[in-house]
C-alpha cells in the first residue's frame, strides 16, 4: 500500500491534521517524507493512531503512551500499567455509579425539600467531606 498523505490520515482516522502534526513533534507518530508540503505517512500509522486514542480514552497521558512504543515503533505495553489503570477506572465507576443513583434518587425523592431527604444529606456529607467533587490529578508515574 502507498503512503498516506496528512489528508487521507485525518479523514480515515478522525484525527485533525494539528493533531497529527502535533503527534509527530511529541514523537508518537513520525512521517515518512513529503509531497509538496503535505506530510507522508506509511498505511501503519492508522493502527498507532488507534492505540492512541484507546490510550487516550482509558485516561493515559501522551507521555504514558509515548512510552508504550519501543524505539523501533511496535507497541510495548506494561501490563502491570494496564492493570491499575483498570482498578482506577473501577473506582472511578463505582464513584460515579454512586453519584448517579443519588441524583436519580433525590429527583424523584418524595421529601418535601431535598434537604429534608436522608439520601440528599448523605450525598451532601460525601461532598462536604470531599468525597465527591473535583478530581485531582495524578502526578505522571515514572
Amino acid at each position: 500500500m502507498t503512503a498516506l498523505d496528512i489528508t487521507e490520515v485525518a479523514r480515515r482516522s478522525g484525527v485533525p491534521a494539528s493533531t497529527l502534526r502535533f503527534y509527530e513533534e511529541k514523537g508518537l507518530i513520525a512521517s515518512s517524507g513529503r509531497r509538496g508540503l503535505r506530510r507522508l505517512f506509511e498505511p501503519g500509522v492508522l493502527e498507532r493512531l488507534a492505540l492512541i486514542a484507546m490510550g487516550r480514552a482509558a485516561g493515559f497521558s501522551l507521555d504514558e503512551i509515548a512510552r508504550m512504543f519501543a524505539p523501533d515503533g511496535h507497541p510495548r505495553i506494561d501490563r502491570r500499567m494496564l492493570a491499575d489503570r483498570a482498578e482506577q477506572l473501577d473506582k472511578t465507576i463505582r464513584e460515579l455509579s454512586a453519584m448517579r443513583d443519588g441524583l436519580r434518587h433525590a429527583a424523584a425523592c418524595s421529601a418535601p425539600s431535598h434537604m429534608e431527604c436522608p439520601t440528599f444529606r448523605r450525598l451532601l456529607r460525601g461532598a462536604a467531606s470531599g468525597a465527591m467533587g473535583a478530581r485531582r490529578k495524578q502526578a505522571p508515574q515514572r
